[in-house]
């Protein structure tokens, strides 16, 4: 990539591709709940599984790096930004798509569709087994490429099979065990799986229950996230026997700040952006928790929030 002309050749190639739109040097940063980042070389915004498709085998031919973006939640980019196109993924005109099989309800969504859209209009149908969901802010596609999870359920407890697109083109269809589902990891993150739709098999239950126990873990997460502030969710992974959030606090590290980052005060397994944030000062913060944390109590702590330097 360091050729410039090299570059122009991808780029005009780029702009060929029928129905296209790219933007130049787009921020990041509007693209994150983080709130960080720097610009993208190029930017591709889109539901449509041809684009998404040339786009990548164009940049395979280029040897252009390319990101896959849903929601932008889990994510830290560089203060310099991305070396390349990213690829976000758009909601489809047919989100949502409900058949009935044997006393179950098979709904297919599309990856870009955010969980708590989708989990409403499970819900909107009497259905249940999506409600631990409603409040994690990202898309489908990218809950599934983490295993999301929050409140006990996970996507692998509910899920059926996911349509993805390899990085060579190819459309499969990877069933819940091809999958290889388990805490915040899957397939997908090896293989640099693009998912296009996800299949999940409910049944049917009592609807106002089903919106109360929703509306019940909303305002739980309200209660003790620091929602007010742009983050990445939970910046750690739960190491086994402990709880992230309640060894940070014990180190003493409630508030912790670096530049604009601060450890949350709410909740401190939330590294959350005060002000202006450098993702710079993040990862310096992330650092210094992961080594105080472990310098009392040696355990090693793992950010959950994935870094694309």
């Amino acid at each position: 990539m360091e050729d410039k002309n090299y570059l122009n050749q991808f780029y005009d190639e780029l702009k060929k591709i029928k129905g296209i739109e790219i933007t130049i040097d787009e921020p990041l940063r509007n693209h994150t709940t983080f709130r960080i980042g720097g610009p993208a070389d190029y930017f591709v915004s889109t539901s449509d599984v041809q684009i998404i498709k040339n786009v990548i085998l164009l940049a395979n031919q280029y040897k252009v790096p390319y990101f896959i973006l849903g929601n932008g939640s889990d994510l830290l980019f560089s203060d310099a930004g991305y070396r390349g196109v990213v690829i976000k993924i758009q909601e489809s005109k047919d989100d949502v798509q409900f058949v009935e099989k044997d006393n179950m309800v098979y709904v297919t969504g599309s990856a870009g569709i955010l969980l708590s859209k989708f989990a409403m209009i499970i819900a909107e149908k009497s259905l249940t087994g999506f409600e631990f969901a409603a409040g994690i802010p990202g898309s489908l596609g990218g809950a599934i490429f983490m295993n999301a999870g929050a409140y006990g359920g996970e996507m692998k407890d509910c899920i059926v099979c996911a349509t993805v697109l390899t990085k060579d083109g190819e459309i499969k269809t990877l069933s819940k065990e091809e999958l290889q589902l388990s805490y915040r990891h899957s397939i997908i993150q090896e293989e640099h799986y693009i998912v296009m739709d996800v299949t999940f098999a409910f049944e049917y239950g009592n609807k106002e229950e089903i919106i109360d126990k929703i509306n019940d873990l909303n305002q739980r997460r309200k209660d003790k996230q620091p929602l007010e502030y742009p983050s990445a969710g939970s910046t750690f992974k739960r190491p086994e026997g402990y709880f992230a959030g309640k060894l940070i606090m014990d180190a003493g590290l409630r508030g912790y700040r670096v530049g604009d980052a601060m450890v949350s005060e709410k909740h401190c397994g939330f590294v959350i952006n005060v002000g202006n944030a450098t993702a710079d000062d993040v990862k310096q913060l992330i650092q210094d928790v992961i080594r105080i944390v472990k310098e009392k109590f040696g355990v090693t702590l793992e950010p959950e929030v994935r870094i694309i330097n």
